[in-house]
């Protein structure tokens, strides 16, 4: 069935006309609630519902997100026949390279277009609040990365270097963080139901709370090998 682009603001909750970062915003506040995986999953009929409503938050936010508009592209004009020609003494300038590397310390990243992020230089990147799931950033480097409140479901960061990385009320939901360098990371409030974290090394993370008492949670995680806060290893 074909429905109007009023349909899928709707659906989002939103008015006609928001904004591509109200698109976003919206898209991860209602995937973060609907998700099948916060449900108990002893209860088929009620996580059959979550998932056919996630489809349908899904494909709204990809209807409106390919609507978007888009930055154009200025088109060089051809020079003015009165334009001087450079002189013979001095040779035009030659343009400055630009970085290879599109994801550049200290930028603003809200919407990255690769899904494929193995290895990526995120070095101190401004991620925060931004929907990076089912993202592959094996061995990428995002040590003192700000993804503060992050959409991280499913995201691969197996090997990767988060260290003193802000993750603070972050969802990963389900993450890869195998052998994951999290050392000195800040970790509070952070969602890991599910993750696997095995290897991974936490020694000095903050995680709140005191002694045992995390304020981070773990519901489902694995934990084998792990180095804990404490410096302690899982077994």
């Amino acid at each position: 069935m074909t429905y109007s682009l009023n349909h899928y603001y709707q659906v989002l909750g939103l008015e006609p006309g928001a904004s591509l970062e109200d698109i976003n915003q919206a898209y991860k506040d209602l995937a973060f609630i609907w998700h099948p995986d916060r449900l108990p999953q002893d209860n088929p009929r009620l996580i059959e519902k979550a998932a056919a409503r996630l489809k349908e938050i899904n494909h709204a936010r990809d209807m409106l997100r390919s609507q978007a508009p888009t930055a154009a592209v200025p088109v060089s004009q051809p020079a003015s026949r009165s334009t001087p020609s450079p002189s013979p003494s001095r040779p035009p300038a030659t343009p400055r390279s630009q970085p290879t590397n599109p994801y550049r310390p200290g930028r603003s990243y809200r919407r990255p277009d690769m899904r494929d992020m193995q290895g990526a230089d995120l070095r101190g990147a401004n991620l925060r609040e931004r929907d990076l799931s089912g993202r592959n950033l094996k061995n990428a480097n995002l040590m003192g990365a700000n993804l503060r409140d992050g959409f991280l479901h499913g995201i691969d960061l197996e090997g990767a270097n988060l260290r003193q990385a802000n993750l603070f009320r972050a969802n990963l939901l389900r993450a890869n963080l195998r052998n994951a360098d999290l050392a000195g990371a800040n970790l509070v409030g952070a969602d890991f139901s599910g993750a696997d974290l095995s290897g991974a090394n936490l020694k000095g993370a903050l995680v709140g709370g005191s002694g045992d008492r995390w304020l981070v949670k773990l519901t489902g995680a694995i934990l084998t090998g792990a180095i804990l806060p404490d410096g302690r290893q899982c077994a």
